[in-house]
């Protein structure tokens, strides 16, 4: 019984190791393509509307 739960543990590790470097790669992708764009329009930033204040503001790295 006991390697059974060992053997479950590792997968639900394993698992959720998978899923955060997947989830890491695509945020890298996104970042990458954006400061990609950037470079090649020349801009030093991507200006979002802020819906609540109406103003604009630098796109951060988490958005």
């Amino acid at each position: 019984m006991a390697q059974i739960i060992f053997l479950l543990l590792v997968v639900g590790v394993a698992w959720w190791g998978y899923r955060k470097f997947v989830a890491d790669a695509e945020r890298l992708s996104r970042l990458r393509k954006r400061s990609e764009e950037e470079r090649r329009t020349g801009a030093t930033g991507t200006l979002v509307k802020d819906p609540e204040t109406g103003e604009y503001r630098v796109r951060r790295d988490d958005e």
